[in-house]
């Protein structure tokens, strides 16, 4: 299988401007590729750099240094580090996906609208995506009395679900989650285990960060683990 995303040298540096120029070290020396269809999964302590890894790919954070080789079918092989926003907005409508434990949407959209525009985004028609949309919800087992509801209403379980439903409606090429089961009890852990493997066997890579080592060794093809910025290969108990 073809690599798809290659990580090499990625590091981030924040600045704290308030506090007498501080640097906090987010990430360093980060190295690591993905082949379509991979599972690679993160672990480690809570503060060792594994989110900054991820918002650094999908570029919520601009990398310090490195490079993040994406192979776009928009525009082929292309530096996420460095690419103009507008190229990074249209690869994450189109082939990117990210799930955090936290939901940020408009406070006035259903959550209907949340999962139907992700569609939308792409092209699809409102019919279309809508019928899609309450198929998805369904399956992440979010009541029909709340798909007309305002996402800021519900419960962390719930939002975390909703999520889910967002960025896997998609099927997008890469996927990046972030905790995808922290809130979730066992029941409702299963229904994202099935959608990740089939989504692998649809082609989609996926980038995980985990503190549930069970329900990550089921899915994950590589593992690496983070401490104090640095990636190694394994899971380290």
């Amino acid at each position: 299988m073809s690599v798809i995303l290659q990580v090499e040298n990625l590091g981030k540096v924040f600045i704290m401007h308030h506090f007498n120029q501080k640097k906090i070290i987010g990430c360093r020396s980060v190295n690591f590729s993905v082949h379509e269809g991979e599972f690679v999964g993160i672990t480690g302590k809570s503060g060792a750099g594994k989110s900054t890894v991820l918002k650094c790919i999908y570029r919520t954070y601009l990398p310090t240094n490195g490079r993040i080789l994406f192979q776009s079918k928009l525009f082929g092989k292309i530096d996420l580090a460095r690419s103009a926003e507008q190229d990074i907005i249209s690869i994450r409508h189109h082939e990117m996906g990210y799930v955090s434990q936290f939901l940020n949407v408009l406070p006035r959209v259903t959550a209907l609208n949340v999962v139907a525009e992700a569609l939308m985004e792409m092209g699809c028609d409102n019919e279309r995506a809508v019928f899609q949309a309450k198929t998805m919800l369904r399956y992440f087992q979010i009541p029909e009395n709340l798909w007309d509801a305002y996402p800021n209403t519900f419960s962390g379980g719930e939002k975390l679900r909703l999520n889910l439903a967002r960025a896997m409606i998609k099927r997008p090429r890469l996927l990046l989650l972030d905790e995808p089961t922290a809130s979730l009890d066992n029941q409702s852990k299963g229904p994202v285990k099935e959608m990740i493997l089939e989504l692998k066997r649809s082609g989609t890579s996926m980038i995980g960060i985990f503190h549930d080592i069970e329900f990550m060794k089921d899915v994950v093809d590589t593992s690496y683990t983070m401490n104090q910025g640095y990636l190694k290969e394994g899971i380290v108990a």
